[in-house]
């Protein structure tokens, strides 16, 4: 048996992303799982991307993601022409070649999806941000029959709208192709130093870990984009009255705070930059602000063997073993995160190497979205067994 899945990362960045790029890297890591288990997958992203699909669909030819910087009426657009796109494809195939949509666009997608009906292929549209940043849109949703949503973790789908709730099919934790063997890996030979993996907004506390670095005399690195800009060079490009708030978060509570000795920021770091980075040190922070929907820089950081010390909220008590794999401590806390800092050398990296590679394997990660979409067939009346159908 064959099964088709279009899956659509959208528009905004190449599939793998050169590099920062969360639900871009999640696609990149299920993808060719899907397709080891006979699936054929179509992927509606942008023409710069190079993962191996059976067909690739686009209309821009490059990520897109800089227009989303720009005011609502120029950015529009973009969505809304990839969408058509992906919605003339499911007419071309007659909604018979197309077995079942995986979405990953937000807010577009699901809407524009949802609006075909249940006449159109089924749609499992993944949920990978913040619920609460569209309340008149989750608020209300309406599947159409036809739709239906995952959350990458449990603690996102708990705290969702019912109307949401009510279309849930489960929940997948996300992987890293860095969880491979994890456990069978040479391990990075620590330095010591501390570091924070991700965008730098507001939510992920970058100001709250350059304060604990210059309260213990821990030295800090930061590496990731602010807005648009990958390295230093390029944000020296942004206009002073930049409206964007990471730009303005990044000027205001981090930069007084990153004096190159310290605290540094290296911009965007991936590929073995990352990971000897992340692997060489002592621990992860995550000092989130906010209830952390999906946890990527988490399981990278487990499957390079540095433990994670951060806030316990969203879904990192549910990815973090305490005491084993990580240290978490109670929200807004800052004292008890420096002490749980000082004490991260006393976790064992091999500990954190062997759960992310019993957990966050994307071979896992595709088991448990195979699991899924048999269960949006069946609600769809296309009932299969895609884990005994579909070779492994």
């Amino acid at each position: 048996m064959t099964m088709t899945v279009l899956v659509n990362a959208g528009p905004w960045l190449s599939v793998p992303p050169a590099g920062y790029g969360g639900i871009e890297n999640v696609v990149a890591a299920l993808v060719p799982e899907l397709r080891l288990r006979g699936i054929r997958v179509l992927l509606a992203t942008v023409e710069s991307s190079t993962l191996p699909v059976d067909e690739r669909i686009a209309v821009f030819p490059d990520g897109q993601f800089a227009m989303l910087q720009r005011p609502y009426n120029r950015a529009m657009g973009v969505a809304a022409a990839h969408l058509h796109r992906v919605v003339r494809e499911v007419r071309r195939e007659g909604g018979a070649g197309i077995d079942l949509v995986h979405d990953h666009q937000e807010a577009f997608g699901p809407t524009v999806l949802a609006a075909l009906g249940p006449d159109a292929p089924p749609v499992l549209h993944t949920l990978h941000w913040d619920l609460a940043k569209h309340p008149d849109l989750y608020g209300s949703f309406d599947g159409g029959g036809g739709l239906w949503v995952n959350g990458v973790s449990f603690a996102q789908l708990a705290t969702a709208p019912r109307a949401l709730r009510r279309l849930s099919v489960g929940h997948v934790h996300l992987a890293t192709p860095l969880a491979v063997h994890a456990d069978r890996r040479p391990q990075h030979r620590k330095r010591g130093h501390l570091v924070v993996l991700g965008r730098i907004t507001a939510n992920k506390g970058q100001h709250v870990a350059a304060r604990l670095a210059h309260r213990t005399g821990r030295d800090l690195v930061l590496a990731g984009p602010v807005g648009p800009f990958h390295t230093a060079e390029q944000l020296t490009m942004a206009p002073p009255e930049d409206a964007n708030p990471d730009i303005r978060y990044w000027r205001d509570e981090v930069a007084p705070l990153v004096d190159g000795r310290r605290v540094r920021w290296v911009g965007t770091a991936c590929g073995a930059e990352r990971d000897e980075l992340v692997g060489s040190a002592a621990a992860s922070l995550f000092p989130i602000s906010w209830e952390e929907p999906g946890g990527t820089a988490v399981v990278e950081s487990l499957s390079l063997g540095t433990p994670v010390v951060g806030f316990r909220r969203g879904c990192l008590p549910e990815l973090v073993e305490h005491g084993r794999t990580g240290l978490l401590v109670d929200p807004g806390d800052e004292n008890a995160l420096a002490a749980a800092a000082g004490r991260a050398a006393e976790l064992q990296p091999l500990d954190c190497c062997r759960e992310a590679a019993r957990r966050f394997t994307p071979a896992r990660m595709a088991d448990h979205y195979l699991r899924l979409y048999e269960r949006v067939l069946a609600r769809s009346g296309r009932r299969v067994d895609l884990l005994r159908a579909v070779p492994g």
